[in-house]
């Protein structure tokens, strides 16, 4: 059945800026099949289901192309714990580690993070990490679109931004390269073909040119994107020096690993040199600001995009709220710009929807436009913080909040309406994300008693033995990745 959201809003996102008042999106299967005014959509598909968008705004949903769901276990704990951005470096992102968790324990956290990016406006991400298998079901259900990018390495006792010897396993490498190609098998078109398959490579300091070659030649079979922390932090700089006596775009350059279906995560202590390489190859890069500003860091976008990089966003650890990071990052780059009115707000919302889309290899969607997926949003304008509703792209970037999106639709299906998740089982999840984080930090704590907790935790349970549960990644002697 034809849909038509009538009388609403409608922000198109398209190069042109187009946006329509009091104007009518209708929608067919997956597709947009028009937009326009009211009148003349509506007399275009007669008996269609009309959905009122008086009081509304449409706008295409975001692509968050940087996440890792399963670590919203640590929100609260790894925000205030980054590591020094000046020598000396010993690796990692934390002194406390992600604690080991089940794959049932994995797959309720990776539900909550799919539950926060739904309700902020999410309809498309990049999920990053090791043991996808053990919750891509879940995923698929969530009714996102995704692209799930299975991990691999090949150091091992050492953690990531440690300048000290690169001890590699060749059976660690080979282990995660096969569990790309198991989830590539099983689980790439899944969900009527929502779902992608993709590759990761850890990090340029904790993958040697061996796996990162093979890593590449991987991408090409499978003819798929892939995606690699990159100049994340200074210890990263620093230990491609000390591995490989080059920058790590320069090393990566220089195996032949980058290209234009690479999506480099971060790109944040970097030379300018670099920034022309990844523009050589047309490399996309996820502007991650609000790990960025919690870290103190961040990327120069104007230069990445001058070199001829793609500009996409992510919330990366702890977060999956995109309305906080598109707006994190309008203003990050006023401030080290010094300019109060670049980058405009019509460029950050492009960030985050339709260059996120493009980087994840899907054409047709982050825009609205006639015979373009219907993944999008509509957001009620009826707000204290909203009205008067002006300029639609400037008051939702500057004063939009998460909680403003009441409805999502993706692949023309509804995950969301009224305020209401379909998708997925809402109270279940956050009731059981408050157990498995209870257990999992329990455990933590009683198997590591050297480790401090940080000031103001909350009382755990005693932890429960015998749980087999496995670390996500190698970790450093009491370092966190």
């Amino acid at each position: 059945m034809t849909t038509i959201i009538a009388d609403a809003t409608i922000v198109t996102g398209d190069a042109a800026g187009t946006i329509h008042h009091r104007g009518a999106l209708a929608i067919e299967g997956n597709r947009i099949a028009a937009i326009g005014p009211t009148k003349d959509v509506a007399a275009r598909f007669h008996g269609a289901e009309r959905v009122d968008g008086t009081g509304r705004c449409v706008l295409p949903g975001f692509a968050n192309i940087h996440t890792h769901l399963v670590m919203t276990l640590a929100r609260g704990v790894f925000e205030d714990l980054s590591p020094p951005h000046k020598p000396p470096f010993d690796g990692g992102l934390s002194p406390i580690p992600l604690p080991p968790m089940t794959p049932e324990e994995q797959r309720v956290m990776c539900e909550l993070g799919a539950l926060e990016a739904l309700r902020s406006g999410t309809t498309a991400l990049l999920e990053d990490a090791a043991h996808i298998a053990n919750y891509a079901q879940a995923m698929v259900d969530t009714g996102l679109r995704m692209v799930l990018a299975e991990r691999a390495w090949d150091r091992v006792g050492a953690s990531i931004g440690d300048p000290t010897e690169f001890r590699r396993d060749e059976a660690v490498g080979r282990t995660g390269l096969e569990r790309i190609e198991r989830l590539h098998a099983a689980w790439d078109g899944a969900g009527g073909g929502r779902i992608k398959v993709g590759v990761s490579a850890w990090a340029p300091d904790m993958c040697s040119p061996e796996l990162l070659k093979q890593v590449r030649a991987l991408q090409q079979r499978l003819d798929t994107l892939c995606t690699i922390h990159l100049n994340q932090i200074w210890g990263e700089v620093a230990a491609v020096q000390a591995h490989h006596n080059m920058l790590p775009c320069e090393f990566l350059e220089s195996i032949g690993f980058l290209n234009d279906r690479v999506i480099a995560a971060h790109c944040r202590c970097m030379a300018p040199l670099e920034e022309k390489i990844l523009g050589r190859h047309r490399v996309k890069v996820a502007f991650n600001s609000a790990i960025a500003a919690r870290r103190g860091l961040s990327p120069r976008v104007s230069e990445l995009e001058a070199a001829g990089c793609t500009i996409g966003m992510g919330s990366d650890n702890m977060a999956e709220d995109m309305v906080e990071v598109m707006r994190t990052g309008l203003f990050m780059e006023r401030v080290r710009r010094e300019d109060g009115r670049d980058p405009t707000p019509e460029a950050a919302l492009r960030w985050a929807t339709r260059n996120g889309y493009a980087a994840m290899g899907v054409p047709d969607g982050g825009w609205l436009a006639e015979g373009n997926l219907a993944d999008l949003i509509m957001i009620r304008t009826a707000r204290p913080h909203l009205v008067p509703f002006l300029r639609p792209v400037s008051v939702w970037l500057h004063q939009g909040q998460a909680r403003d999106v009441d409805d999502v639709m993706v692949d023309g299906r509804w995950l969301m309406r009224d305020g209401a998740v379909l998708s997925m089982d809402e109270a279940r999840i956050l009731r059981e994300a408050e157990a498995v984080a209870d257990r999992c930090w329990a455990r933590l704590f009683a198997e590591n008693p050297d480790i401090e907790r940080p000031d103001g935790f909350r009382p755990l349970p005693a932890a429960a033995g015998g749980v087999q549960a496995v670390p996500l990644h190698p970790v450093g002697p009491g370092r966190g990745a």
